[in-house]
């Protein structure tokens, strides 16, 4: 289908928007036009979901000029912006999970009959929208049935269906796999050229320039430019984003991999691990001053083995020992008295507590190991807080600055603040670097670096197979929720990790 001639559709001119202590966006332009996908880069902080809430009518904007099809608009609410016809997709998944896929598809925009609500028609419509995206759903279970990726699927779907003229996609593909990504860039295509404006909002690169015409670089609350993605090297666009030049650039992608572990104690052991619809049959052990890699595509087990090593799941088969003791009774208290710490995947849910401030996160777990009768004295919280706001540059004017209003890779390293206050011999990070620029990245890779050359023993899970092999001393590698095999030294190479995983599922074809 030929392409729609291209104008511009939204112009932001001049956008300024300010929070307490904080000027997030300084005087930003940017453009979208008819029948494109529009790239917003930056690093954490750098104002882009700024930028989209003040496009998407969550923030009104303090300063400038926003139109739409050449007439001003001042979207505000998120619903208003939905009736001019801007639709948004989050990073994190907002839907309901106790309601049905279809209910959640239509929650809003009920089809009625006789004043009543047509469940055969909400049950019908859904089943079409997510064909849309190629997927056979039951979608009479509720959403909590299904997995992050099919959740975000959800949401998407959702979005497609209201008719939007612009299409904010914030991280969409953060829990998608590569087919899941495929379906996507897919429906991407297809609206484009229908004349759709789609703004993509993405960490990953290859997928940046997989998918867009244009892309406009932030940097500290300030246009650093707008570039066509095919004229502009990616080296070029991650100085641009961190604002170092090239040289400094190479020499990041190109630092050295932490030292090899000595002759340490083991701190965690798992032997024929196994919980049914998680994993089965793994095998591990961690030792100190070594991280310990869990490679697999989505789906593979890597999450539900973390989280049954920190006692949040229980195994139905297997054994855990901790620091050469058996344990019996584990649960995410016993970990914690035993020195184990959690990132968990899903930040927003799981990790954070927005509405405390970053002085409060940090010190939650270390208060939770003492016990709510002893109190940590507020001179304490607000000396460590400001011990780990400095050791790991967390971007915030103050501690006392509610943790849900920094972003995503702030948020990330609050709960790493968190943790490292408790002074943890196990520490297991799950997709730290997810949703984060490239920037705060590298910041906790030299960290996990620092942290294992201390002595700590660290698991480490991460979709990107290339940090996986960049950061592990060992590697465990998963598919179809089992154990398929384990690389260490010199043998771990991203080819190596993703011939296992081929070959795997080559010979569980054949069979």
């Amino acid at each position: 289908m030929p392409r729609v001639a291209e104008y511009e559709l939204v112009e932001l001119r001049g956008i300024v928007k300010t929070f307490p202590g904080v000027r997030a966006l300084d005087g930003v332009d940017f453009t979208l036009r008819a029948g494109e996908v529009h790239a917003l880069m930056g690093e954490n902080g750098a104002g882009k979901s700024t930028l989209i809430k003040v496009l998407t009518g969550v923030y009104p904007r303090d300063g400038g000029t926003m139109t739409l099809d050449a007439t001003e608009i001042h979207p505000r609410t998120p619903l208003d912006a939905q009736r001019l016809g801007i639709a948004t997709v989050y990073q994190e998944v907002n839907l309901i999970p106790e309601l049905t896929v279809a209910e959640n598809l239509s929650i809003g925009r009920e089809p009625r009959r006789l004043g009543l609500i047509d469940w055969g028609t909400v049950k019908r419509r859904g089943k079409e929208m997510m064909a849309r995206l190629d997927l056979d759903l039951d979608v009479t279970l509720p959403v909590r049935s299904y997995s992050i990726a099919l959740q975000q699927m959800v949401a998407i779907a959702r979005a497609i269906d209201q008719e939007a003229r612009v299409l904010v996609l914030d991280e969409p593909t953060s829990s998608l796999d590569a087919a899941e990504c495929d379906q996507l860039f897919s429906v991407m295509y297809r609206l484009r050229d229908q004349g759709l404006g789609i703004v993509f909002v993405s960490h990953f690169l290859d997928q940046v320039y997989a998918v867009s015409d244009r892309l406009t670089v932030l940097r500290n609350g300030r246009l650093v430019g707008e570039f066509e993605t095919s004229k502009l090297p990616r080296l070029e666009l991650v100085s641009k984003m961190i604002g170092k030049d090239a040289e400094q650039v190479e020499a990041m992608d190109h630092a050295p991999k932490a030292r090899p572990a000595g002759d340490h104690p083991v701190v965690a052991k798992a032997t024929a691990l196994s919980r049914r619809h998680a994993v089965s049959g793994v095998d591990l052990e961690v030792r100190g001053g070594e991280v310990l890699g869990l490679a697999g595509l989505l789906g593979s087990g890597r999450s539900e083995t973390a989280r049954l090593l920190f006692g949040i799941d229980t195994p139905d088969t297997g054994t855990i020992e901790i620091n050469g003791q058996a344990v019996t009774t584990h649960n995410p208290r016993t970990a914690i008295r035993n020195r184990i710490a959690f990132t968990p995947e899903d930040r927003k849910d799981a990790g954070i507590i927005p509405d405390l401030s970053v002085r409060e996160n940090i010190v939650l777990a270390l208060q939770g190991r003492r016990g709510w009768l002893r109190r940590i004295p507020f001179h304490e919280q607000q000396a460590l807080a400001d011990q780990y706001i400095k050791a790991l540059n967390i971007a915030t004017p103050d501690a006392d600055k509610p943790v849900g209003q920094l972003s995503g890779g702030n948020q990330q390293k609050v709960i790493l603040g968190r943790w490292l206050a408790m002074q943890p011999r196990l520490l297991m990070l799950d997709e730290p670097t997810r949703g984060i620029d490239v920037g705060a990245k590298a910041e906790i890779e030299q960290l996990i670096a620092e942290l294992c050359s201390e002595g700590m023993a660290l698991l480490f899970i991460s979709s990107e197979l290339e940090e996986v092999a960049r950061d592990s001393h060992r590697v465990i590698v998963l598919r179809d929720r089992k154990q398929v095999g384990e690389l260490s030294g010199e043998d771990i190479r991203l080819d190596s990790i993703m011939s296992i995983i081929a070959s795997g599922q080559e010979a569980a074809a054949h069979a």
